[in-house]
C-alpha cells in the first residue's frame, strides 16, 4: 500500500515492478515478489507469493450507470503460495484475483459497499452489492467454475451482519432460511473491513471472505488525515 512516483514504476507486457517490488506473469502464474516497509510500524516485509490460475475469464462488468467505473474477476478459482522470509510464513491454500478499473474517484459514484467470494466444492461464488450515491442498489450474485465459465444467480436475501469497532456497517446475503454470521475480523479500519463470514450458498455451507467499504466515511476529512499513516509516500 505504498505510494511512489512514476520514476519507480516499471512495466512491461508481462511484469510490473514498483519499488523494490514486482509482479510477473507467465500466462498462468502470478508471482508477486514483495520487499517492503510495513506502516505504521515500520518491519519488513520479504517474499513471494504466487498465484495458480486455474482458468481466466473475460467477464468484466461495469458497477455504475455511467460506465466509468468496472470489475473483473480475472482468476475467480486459483490457488495461492506464499512463501516469506520476513516474516518467516508460509502457507497455502485456495485464492482468488480480481481487478477494479475506473474513470473517476469512486467517492464520488458510490455510498458504500459488500462484496464476498465463497469456495464452493466445484466453483467459486461471488456476491457484489453495490450502492451508488444516487440510491441505486446493484446487487450481483456470480457462479465462477475451474474452466473460466460464469454465470449469474438470483442473489439470496440480505442478512445484516454486526457493524465493526469503527461502527462501519457489514451486510451479506445467505440462503433463505439459513444464518449468517462473522467468525473472525481480519481489518479493521475506519472506512473498510474485512471478515470470515460463516453462511450458506446455494444449499452449501461456506466461509466466505467478506469485504466491506464505505465510501461515505472514506471522504471525511479527518480520514482522509490518517491515510498517510497507513499508506506511506516514498520519494
Amino acid at each position: 500500500m505504498t505510494e511512489r512516483g512514476r520514476n519507480s514504476v516499471t512495466r512491461t507486457a508481462t511484469t510490473l515492478g514498483i519499488g523494490s517490488s514486482a509482479l510477473a506473469w507467465d500466462g498462468a502464474t502470478l508471482t508477486v515478489t514483495l520487499d517492503e516497509v510495513t506502516a505504521p510500524w515500520p518491519t519488513r516485509i520479504r517474499g513471494t507469493v504466487r498465484l495458480h490460475a486455474a482458468a481466466l475469464t473475460g467477464h468484466a462488468i461495469p458497477l455504475d450507470g455511467a460506465g466509468l467505473h468496472r470489475w473483473q474477476p480475472i482468476a475467480p478459482c486459483a490457488r495461492v503460495e506464499v512463501a516469506l522470509s520476513d516474516p518467516a510464513l508460509r502457507w497455502s491454500g485456495p485464492g482468488y484475483f480480481d481487478t477494479n478499473a475506473g474513470d473517476a474517484p469512486l467517492e464520488d459514484a458510490f455510498a458504500h459497499w459488500h462484496w464476498s467470494r465463497a469456495c464452493l466444492p466445484d466453483a467459486t461464488a461471488i456476491l457484489y452489492d453495490v450502492c451508488r450515491r444516487d440510491g441505486a442498489h446493484a446487487p450481483l450474485a456470480l457462479l465462477c467454475d475451474a474452466r473460466g465459465n460464469v454465470r449469474e444467480f438470483p442473489p439470496p436475501p440480505p442478512v445484516r451482519l454486526p457493524a465493526t469497532r469503527w461502527r462501519i456497517d457489514r451486510t451479506t446475503r445467505t440462503d433463505e432460511g439459513s444464518v449468517a454470521g462473522v467468525t473472525r475480523t481480519l481489518e479493521d479500519a475506519p472506512f473498510y473491513a474485512r471478515s470470515l463470514v460463516a453462511s450458506q450458498l446455494l444449499g452449501k455451507p461456506v466461509i466466505a471472505v467478506h469485504e466491506s467499504l464505505s465510501l461515505t466515511r472514506f471522504r471525511a476529512a479527518w480520514v482522509r488525515m490518517l491515510l498517510p499513516f497507513r499508506m506511506p509516500r516514498r520519494r
